[in-house]
């Protein structure tokens, strides 16, 4: 006979990579994760600010255009996360734990990559969500501002300086 799931008593996650790995291991302040596959992959969970990703200003930008779907008031990191899941279902494990009052968060993805290659592909994401956006006003001339500015933009040359601007000494360090 099974015993009762008491919540924190080795829940794991399924990794795309095969393996698994304890929900209580993986902290709020961990950005990615040596495997016993050998792989190194990002971790991300939904108390993560957005500015982990892009600057404040575009997060306030975001929060302001994007309307949600589902019960939260503003875009988050669950709904970026969301879009990475959906544009990589394969490559990307969710687990909802927040039934676990151990760990402190609620929702914990798991990528098949590293942070830095998720960091790069949340900034792609985001682009195009701008982009959408853009295409959808009513400004022909905005739009096509836009598109000229994205046309020189280098997704991981912006993603290596934020990191490098960014980088937080401790995970109680607030973002740059």
């Amino acid at each position: 006979m099974t015993g009762p799931r008491v919540p924190g008593d080795g829940d794991r996650l399924e990794l795309p990579c095969g393996e698994s790995v304890a929900v209580t291991d993986l902290d709020m302040g961990m950005r990615e994760f040596d495997c016993d596959c050998g792989a190194v992959h990002a971790v991300v969970v939904d108390v993560h600010p957005l500015s982990r990703f892009v600057p404040e200003a575009i997060v306030e930008t975001l929060r302001a255009t994007v309307e949600t779907a589902d019960d939260a008031p503003e875009f988050s990191m669950a709904h970026l996360m969301g879009i990475v899941l959906e544009e990589f279902p394969e490559q990307v494990a969710a687990e909802d734990v927040s039934d676990d009052g151990a760990v402190g968060y609620a929702m914990v993805w798991v990528a098949e990559f590293d942070a830095r290659r998720l960091h790069e592909i949340a900034v792609e994401l985001i682009v195009e969500l701008m982009e959408h956006a853009v295409s959808h006003a009513e400004n022909d001339e905005a739009a096509s501002q836009f598109e000229e500015q994205m046309l020189e933009f280098d997704v991981s040359a912006f993603v290596e300086q934020y990191r490098q601007e960014r980088e937080f000494e401790t995970e109680y360090d607030s973002p740059a």
